[in-house]
């Protein structure tokens, strides 16, 4: 009996032991992070399976099996079954650990250095924690060499959004992604003079940087697989999904810098920002809830130097000291040549400017002389500055424009979420909120300026926008195993951005007394939703064949509401509104006869006609194959198809290949078609702004393409911009000295390119009635504009350039590791063929206003061409210092006028003879940033540091930079004569060029944060 209980025994145990189980489990690195795309197999059979986007997996095996995990870049690792549950961590293996990434392929497991096209990856976990940068925008002018962005100042709108380029294209020529899934852009156009003008692109910053883990940058042509705008490239962000802790950072700081406070020096521009940071599981295996909240406080910053120029005249002085005696000789008139007052105004002048104590005798004299309006001008037409300074105890700074970064109120909240409902299949959802309030200042008015209003603002007065940006996003969507091994994944993804202007600290002059100081001036929104439907499966067709295919269906809204009717309304003397046909007698002047301005100062409010709401709707398909040809040769194919609702197909290609010299060098390359479809905001902005070219104000009218005003000036229809691109590089580990190197070179023909033509002058004279030139009249009219602009397809572009990426990072001994990360970039953009200008403007000399000096300067020269930066990092023990190094090459300004319309910037005569002005070009800066972090305990770090550590400002824009000399009968310049010099200052306020981008002109930036994880 005791044998055969044995015998059972044995039979019985052999029997649990060879039970096949299902084992499962997470694959993480040394740092906790999970790895997607582990490979793993049951040791001995040809059993095996991947690690998914969550590094998680599911294996079935039995109880004693070996599994063996393999990763590139990690030492690969033998572990035995014992249960259910197996939890790996793979260690280095002395190469560099190349991250997954999710796009420019539709293979889930492709790493950086085997994909055919150039892919950076940013983690966000070092950045967030040592970087004085705290906004999307910031962090990756600073991190991505590619990559330009800047906060513009005294640019209206644009001082709120900041345009944001790759490879040197235009701002709505990247896609921008989040989670792998298409983000609206902004509703602001931008029309003023920054880099971008024209272009509508996405705002970065409404994104809370503390809510990503990482970013990966796809620099190359990628619309065939993603769509409209990727000409340039895809930015896709990766939001937070870590569960089971609560980050908390609290960041403050300002500019420590000898420019802060109009170069008085000291501390401006605080930044005080507080970021939360909490994820849990839903109570299921692989589920999460992710959740972001960031509040921010931003201080503006001051960078003008102190005001030259006249400020008060003779008339300011005298009605100064009426106002001080209960009397308002502004009340006596509306219109100066048509007052029946004149013999009071001349009395009560006379009866207040013996008052004026610093007046000559022989200016009293003229001023109690004078027996007519016109005497009296000409006797206060004189300025009395200096006198009035300091009779009212100010200062010149006291009319200093408020030039630098803007301030700014944000809420912001973002989530991220998922839940298996099986094995099968999982529900997602992710979105979030963003809450704005700016504040930027336009050009002083000063109180001798017809644009002032002395009656309600003694010292003339510094106009205000006030911006509300009201941001929303939501994504959800299922995915999951379809038909055993195919992968899908449906979703929804709606996205608004809403711009609204609201104008204080101003006036609509020609209200005079009766003007509001504060104006709704209207606003935009632009809305978008995007569904899709995505499968892919691999397939063992030689080494591996991933079919992806999928479908897009996406539609978009743009809509511009008005302000209220004092915002942008023009008044007659009566208080009536001002038309066509309003006699020119009853229009309010100043005292001087100068023309009232309509609307609210610095930002004219959107008018009804201005009023608009525009729909269009896209449908694609699109299919993309990778093939393993051989376990060295990759090659990428994709195909996408795409109808809009406005202007038709269009159909783009990509191939891309890749080929391992040897395991550690790859050779890469791909060609690829592309487009960007124009946007509805190019199609029908439109709006009348107040625009200084030369520090003159111009109200420019922005007049939609489809309007009449453009079929009247022969402007065709926009079309979409097509592009053929092409790249080729190589990439390079060389895992003994844990060293990885890029390198890619690319070149992108862009056709039918869309720009902002600069501005054309209403015609002139009295034409007939009925004519082109009669009907363009009334509609400057009925737009309150004196100039003109509109979209067009006006060019063919071409760019070339060269990107390097070498990584490389090492330890010492156990207490000490370093990690460096030098990158550059190299480009050109410049324009090839003809303008395309309309038929029209051709025959009548336009031609090189459709594409002006001015936008050329944009487009090639106005961002640094050159670009690199050397990053370090050192940890020890408790310990991490940052260090990096940012080259910012030179740039030129457009800050001058074509005031012919010849394609050469004409600015002066000299000696009677015409000049041609060159450009000023400010010189490439070196930024250096510094940092030191403490862990003071297991969930506590401390960081201080500095952005610009050595206080680095911008070559100067003051007097001497632009060169100025003779063009001779032929039309060259004259090289030989000596160069007479202008300034573009603008009377000492843009100390600084307001229109390029290198790095901004704030200085010094020093910080502390203190950051806490539970």
């Amino acid at each position: 009996m005791k044998k055969l209980l044995f015998i059972l025994t044995l039979i019985f145990s052999a029997g649990i032991t060879a039970q096949t189980i299902k084992v499962s489990g997470v694959v993480t690195d040394e740092s906790k992070a999970t790895l997607p795309g582990v490979t793993i197999l049951v040791k001995g059979t040809t059993k095996g399976t991947t690690t998914d986007i969550d590094g998680t997996y599911s294996i079935s095996a039995e109880i004693g099996d070996v599994l063996q995990f393999s990763y590139v870049g990690l030492e690969t690792k033998s572990v035995a079954v014992t249960g259910t549950t197996l939890n790996v961590t793979l260690t280095g293996s002395g190469e560099t650990l190349q991250d997954v990434v999710v796009i420019g392929s539709r293979n889930p497991t492709r790493t950086v250095t085997e994909s055919a096209v150039p892919i950076d990856v940013i983690s966000m976990k070092e950045i967030a924690s040592q970087g004085a940068q705290v906004n999307l925008n910031q962090i990756l002018n600073m991190v991505a060499p590619s990559f330009t962005s800047n906060t513009q100042t005294v640019a209206d709108g644009t001082d709120h959004i900041d345009p944001a380029q790759l490879r040197g294209l235009g701002p709505d020529q990247v896609l921008v992604l989040i989670n792998g899934k298409r983000r609206h852009t902004s509703s602001l156009v931008n029309i003023n003079g920054s880099p971008g003008r024209g272009s509508v692109g996405t705002d970065l910053n409404a994104i809370p940087a503390f809510a990503i883990e990482k970013i990966e940058v796809l620099r190359d042509g990628a619309s065939a697989q993603y769509g409209s705008d990727a000409i340039a490239g895809v930015i896709n962000i990766n939001v937070k999904k870590n569960t089971n802790k609560l980050d908390v950072n609290i960041f403050g700081g300002g500019n420590l810098s000898k420019g802060a406070n109009d170069h008085d020096g000291g501390f401006d521009g605080g930044n005080y920002q507080l970021d939360l940071n909490y994820g849990t599981s839903l109570g299921k295996e692989k589920s999460f809830i992710n959740a972001t909240a960031s509040l921010q406080l931003r201080d503006a910053t001051s960078r003008a130097k102190e005001v030259t120029g006249t400020l008060f005249n003779a008339y300011n002085a005298v009605e100064q000291r009426a106002a001080e005696a209960g009397t308002n000789i502004n009340g006596l008139f509306g219109n100066i040549t048509n007052t029946p007052n004149t013999a009071q105004i001349l009395t009560t002048i006379k009866q207040y400017a013996p008052g004026v104590s610093y007046f000559t005798g022989a200016q009293q004299t003229a001023i109690l002389g004078a027996t007519t309006i016109s005497q009296m001008q000409t006797a206060l037409n004189f300025d009395a500055t200096a006198g009035e300074l300091a009779y009212r105890s100010l200062e010149r700074k006291n009319f200093n424009m408020r030039v630098g970064q803007s301030s700014l109120k944000s809420a912001q909240f973002f989530l991220n979420a998922a839940y298996p409902i099986n094995d099968k299949l999982e529900a997602y959802a992710f979105g979030g909120t963003s809450f704005r309030e700016g504040e930027a200042a336009g050009f002083y008015r000063r109180p001798n300026q017809a644009r002032s209003y002395t009656g309600l603002y003694p010292n003339g007065f510094l106009p205000e926008i006030h911006s509300t940006i009201n941001d929303v996003s939501v994504a959800a969507g299922l995915r999951g195993l379809i038909f055993e091994n195919w992968n899908f994944d449906l979703s929804n993804t709606f996205g608004r951005n809403a711009f609204d202007y609201g104008v204080e600290n101003t006036v609509n002059a020609s209200l005079r007394e009766n003007s509001p100081t504060e104006f709704d001036a209207g606003g935009l929104a632009f809305a978008q939703n995007t569904t899709n439907f995505d499968m892919n499966r691999k397939f063992d067709v030689l080494e591996g064949l991933n079919v992806a295919f999928g479908a897009e269906y996406r539609h978009e809204n743009f809509s511009i509401n008005a302000g209220q009717p004092e915002s942008y309304n023009l008044y007659d003397i009566n208080g009536g509104v001002v038309t066509a046909t309003t006699a020119s007698n009853i229009r309010v002047t100043d005292f001087f006869g100068a023309a009232r301005p309509n609307g609210s100062q610095v930002f004219p409010g959107f008018r009804p006609a201005n009023a608009i709401d525009k729909d269009r709707n896209s449908v694609a398909v699109y299919t993309d194959l990778e093939l393993d040809v051989t376990d060295k040769w990759l090659v990428n194919g994709a195909v996408r198809f795409e109808n809009y609702s406005d202007f038709g197909n269009t159909t783009n290609f990509k191939i891309a290949s890749r080929y391992k010299i040897t395991d550690n060098i790859n050779l890469r390359g791909a060609v690829s078609t592309g487009f960007r479809a124009p946007s509805l905001h190019q199609i029908y902005f439109n709006s009348t702004a107040t625009q200084f070219v030369g520090g003159v104000p111009f109200e420019v009218g922005t007049f939609s393409n489809d309007s009449q005003a453009a079929q009247l000036l022969g402007i065709p229809k926009l079309k979409q911009e097509e592009s053929q691109s092409a790249s080729i590089g190589f990439t390079a580990k060389i895992p003994t000295a844990n060293l990885t190197l890029t390198a890619d070179a690319y070149i992108v023909k862009i056709d039918d390119r869309v720009v902002l033509t600069d501005q054309f002058s209403r015609p002139g004279g009295t034409p007939a009635a009925g004519t082109p030139n009669a009907i363009l009249n009334g509609l400057f009219d009925t737009a309150g504009a004196t100039a003109a602009t509109f979209f067009a397809n006006a060019i063919d572009t071409e760019s070339k350039g060269i990107d390097v990426v070498i990584s490389h990072k090492t330890s010492f001994g156990n207490n000490v590791s370093l990690k460096t990360d030098l990158s550059g970039t190299f480009s050109e953009t410049y324009r090839v063929g003809e303008i395309k200008a309309s038929p029209v403007l051709e025959a009548a000399g336009q031609i090189n206003r459709y594409y002006s000096e001015m936008s050329r300067i944009y487009l090639q020269e106005a961002i640094p061409r050159v670009k690199a930066n050397l990053t370090n990092s050192v940890t020890y023990k408790k310990f991490d210092f940052f260090l990096r190094n940012v080259y910012f090459g030179k740039v030129t300004d457009p800050n001058t006028a074509d005031v012919n319309g010849d394609g050469r910037v004409e600015g002066a005569i000299i000696n009677g003879q015409a000049v041609e002005i060159e450009h000023p070009i400010w010189g490439a800066k070196i930024i250096t940033d510094l940092s030191v972090g403490f862990k003071i305990t297991e969930a506590a770090k401390i960081v201080i540091g500095a952005n610009n550590i050595f206080d680095i400002y911008p070559d100067a824009n003051l007097g001497t930079q632009t060169a100025i000399r003779p063009r001779l009968v032929s039309g060259a310049i004259d090289y030989t004569a000596a160069p007479a010099t202008i300034d573009l200052s603008n009377a000492n306020q843009f100390v600084y060029s307001r229109n390029v981008s290198q790095f901004g002109q704030n200085g010094r930036f020093v910080f502390a944060r203190l950051s806490f994880s539970f």
